[in-house]
């Protein structure tokens, strides 16, 4: 969806900066034509030989270095360019933007830009967290950036925080897909999933759970995002970042992934409940860490809501996907889920293949619906799988 376009890339002086090559290639990749400007912070980081070298042109760093005298090099590219990307964005250059402040080439390119124009902010949590700096974020939003909202990760200040540039490849889904949305078939509808394992308590320190990583859940929040729609992601504790531009909403029971379901399933087009939900919990909490002293220890267990269930039996126009993970009789269990839930598709799969199962990152399931004969889907990576899952949602919805 990007193919053809005339990408700008501005990179300012951030660590940040070397994802920025990258960007670049994925770009490129997807079919754009891209220029690059840095700042003069920018090129203490990556040179711009690297960029020249990637992008196939010059670099652009110096607003009185005119590579051709019958133009104005920051009026030209800002001429020429469809789609402009700001990433990294340091706080310093967010503030100028936000200001009108144009005193090197960035800058004034990008006051002399109509085109659309996406700002990626990557710096310490602490420093985005700033009063200064999300009001500049909110008068760049108003003024029409559209802003892409910083990962929560490892930063190199050593600790971990919100504040990291998304990686290229989620930057450059996140331009495409709102670069197009009248060619997205979900564009306008919400999407409801959930994802990881949640986690039952025992005591203060210790839970009954799964070994659910939530990489399938979190490969169909973005596979939702990028055909348009709304994403709600409700995820139990994942070591995996938010996807951009999704609504993450995090639990860590059964019970609190069924209110949250809830609370947004009236509105919901599709929910997928691609979580691995704790089928049991203790039926009594202990309030102190329970103790090792005798040789063995009985616990009573309690049924924990059955949420997929419940939204079956309560669905209007919702189109509801299960999943079934199961280790023997995979089409037998499926088809039975099926019917019980009252569900639109079950996504079956035999998490005893140590290639599809918990903690990788490809999955090989069978897709099972009313009315319909299975269909199989070959060993692939999850974000393919997501795709196809999705692509035959839309299809029985007639939404394409």
């Amino acid at each position: 969806m990007l193919a053809g376009k005339h990408i700008a890339l501005y990179v300012t002086g951030g660590i940040a900066a070397y994802k920025a090559a990258s960007l670049v290639r994925e770009l490129i990749r997807r079919g754009a034509e891209v220029r690059v400007a840095e700042t003069e912070g920018a090129t203490a980081f990556v040179t711009p030989l690297t960029f020249q070298v990637l992008s196939k042109h010059v670099v652009y760093t110096d607003r009185f270095k005119q590579e051709d005298a019958a133009e104005v090099a920051h009026i030209a590219l800002a001429d020429w360019t469809d789609i402009a990307i700001i990433a990294p964005a340091t706080a310093d250059v967010i503030g100028k933007l936000a200001n009108g402040i144009a005193d090197d080439f960035v800058t004034t390119a990008l006051l002399a830009t109509v085109a659309p124009k996406y700002i990626a902010p990557a710096m310490n949590v602490h420093m985005l967290a700033n009063s200064a700096v999300a009001r500049n974020l909110a008068q760049l939003q108003q003024d029409g950036f559209d802003v892409i909202d910083p990962a929560v990760g490892f930063l190199a200040e050593g600790y971990s925080g919100k504040g990291r540039l998304p990686e290229p490849h989620e930057i450059a889904d996140y331009v495409a897909h709102k670069s197009n949305p009248q060619q997205l078939p979900l564009q306008g509808k919400k999407v409801i999933i959930t994802a990881g394992g949640t986690r039952e308590r025992l005591d203060p320190v210790r839970f009954i759970g799964n070994d659910s990583s939530g990489k399938m859940g979190y490969a169909l929040a973005e596979a939702a995002r990028d055909l348009g729609a709304e994403v709600i992601l409700i995820s139990a504790k994942t070591n995996l970042s938010a996807p951009t531009g999704i609504m993450l909403i995090s639990v860590e029971t059964a019970a609190q992934m069924s209110q949250a379901v809830q609370a947004q399933f009236k509105t919901a087009a599709i929910v997928i409940m691609a979580a691995a939900v704790s089928d049991y919990r203790p039926k009594q909490v202990a309030k102190e860490k329970i103790k090792k002293t005798a040789v063995t220890l009985t616990l009573e267990l309690e049924k924990t809501p059955d949420i997929l269930a419940t939204l079956g039996q309560n669905k209007q126009q919702q189109y509801l996907i299960g999943f079934a993970a199961e280790t023997q009789n995979i089409a037998e269990y499926a088809q039975g889920k099926l019917t019980a839930k009252k569900a639109n598709m079950i996504v079956a799969n035999d998490v005893s293949n140590r290639n599809a199962g918990f903690n990788v990152s490809t999955n090989k399931v069978t897709i099972f619906r009313p009315n319909q004969g299975p269909l199989d889907l070959p060993l692939a990576d999850k974000h393919v799988i997501a795709r196809e899952i999705l692509a035959q949602a839309v299809e029985d919805l007639k939404l394409n």
